[in-house]
């Protein structure tokens, strides 16, 4: 028995499924976890020894690779000057007055602990500010285990074949439409049908828990066309997008402007945290100021801000965008030399750093297209490259991640093992 094995073994008997996130439980592979030793870098050790070349990077928060120095050290001086205060610090207003500063859509942001905290937090105050209560959201779009926002998502709950969850009141959906996402005339309905009902509209600007595809030409303008029309809210969840697609996110990349934003991941330096911002005439609905309640006994913490701020300097210093991009570029290329000698029906999708694999003909723009996919080859693909020493995400509609650390090497290693990986199909 592999010590893995054993981990995993004992925790089943403590944590439910063994796992404190269920995507890590790697059913959809039919499979079982490793469990992790150490990571640094581009690499993680697991607890039997093996090397893997990692492209989950923590689902996106070690944007510089693991345990980066500059993170480590901000970590470590931080916190010989106290965890948690329960009080305000320093960095949390720096932090916020450079999340103001390089995503101009926030004026006003609120810390939090999670994506979900963020999330939630924007329907709650949207609901506030416009006196409405219906919510739109996109199918495949992941918002966190939010129970209004359950409501054929992406990332855990489409792996497991659960769309909704059980535990969540119909009521509490009840107020949630959700459309196929690029479809223009459904959301153009959906408002005429619901006129100044719609308190706000979320989405992902590039859906990436459902694998990765993206909006099409004039999509996101014509959604927020029709939001200022209708006086609706919205809001971009860019907990995965912001800061990793652009400095700016991906509001950046498409010149769309919402009126709130929800972020995560990457501003912790990977440390539990998440954000909230906007037009601050919608923040001042938060209390103390407005009627809104929000709060939280870790929110701001020191640790997450520290690291946060750490890997964000260092993102621009050594313009980490650019970077990126390099790699992206260089994985891509390798990605489609392996699919050439592929006698399969596969996708490819790229956008920066982000990437995902498709086990299906394209053109794949929404969850209908992307559930075409070939789980049963992608389970096979997963392995194959697992037993190579390159771990992926355990599931087909999660997205793939790429670091400043990954090195031209470790890419090439990494083509090398997917064309083999699908020669074995």
């Amino acid at each position: 028995m592999t010590r893995s094995s054993e981990l995993f073994s004992r925790a089943q008997k403590r944590i439910p499924g063994g796992v404190n996130s269920p995507v890590r439980a790697f059913r959809n592979v039919d499979g079982a976890p490793f469990f992790v030793a150490r990571a640094e870098g581009a690499k993680i050790w697991d607890v039997d020894g093996n090397e893997y070349i990692d492209y989950v990077g923590s689902w996106g928060p070690a944007i510089l690779g693991h345990a980066p120095k500059v993170v480590v050290d901000a970590l470590r001086e931080t916190a010989t000057r106290g965890l948690s205060f329960g009080i305000p610090n320093p960095l949390e207003v720096e932090m916020a007055e450079l999340i103001c500063d390089w995503m101009p859509s926030i004026e006003k942001v609120r810390m939090v602990n999670s994506g979900t905290e963020a999330t939630m937090s924007c329907i709650r105050v949207a609901r506030a500010f416009t006196g409405r209560d219906k919510i739109i959201k996109f199918d495949g779009c992941y918002h966190g285990h939010v129970d209004a926002l359950l409501v054929k998502t992406g990332s855990g709950p489409l792996t497991h074949g659960q769309p909704s969850s059980a535990g969540v009141p119909p009521a509490f959906v009840d107020l949630t439409i959700s459309l196929p996402f690029n479809d223009v005339e459904l959301l153009r309905k959906a408002f005429q049908e619901n006129k100044d009902e719609i308190a706000a509209v979320i989405l992902e600007p590039i859906p990436a828990n459902a694998g990765l595809y993206f909006a099409k030409e004039k999509f996101l303008s014509v959604l927020r066309e029709e939001c200022t029309r209708d006086g609706a809210l919205l809001i971009f969840d860019e907990v995965i997008t912001g800061f990793r697609v652009a400095r700016g996110g991906a509001q950046e990349i498409y010149g769309i402007k919402p009126d709130l934003t929800a972020l995560g991941k990457i501003i912790g330096g990977g440390l539990p945290v998440g954000a909230f911002g906007g037009r601050a005439e919608i923040m001042d609905e938060l209390s103390p100021d407005g009627p809104v309640y929000q709060a939280g006994t870790l929110s701001g913490n020191p640790l997450a801000m520290a690291a946060g701020l750490a890997q964000l300097r260092e993102l621009e210093k050594i313009n980490g965008w650019k970077l990126l991009e390099e790699s992206g570029a260089q994985f891509e290329r390798i990605a489609l030399d392996a699919l050439k000698h592929a006698k399969i029906d596969v996708t490819f999708h790229r956008l920066g750093s982000l990437f995902c694999l498709f086990f299906a003909s394209g053109p794949i723009i929404d969850l209908a297209s992307a559930q075409r996919s070939n789980l049963k080859r992608f389970a096979r693909v997963f392995h194959a490259c697992l037993k190579r020493g390159v771990y992926f995400a355990p599931s087909q509609f999660e997205t793939g991640f790429i670091s400043t650390a990954h090195t031209a090497q470790d890419i090439e290693r990494t083509g090398v093992a997917v064309r083999e990986a699908l020669a074995g199909l």
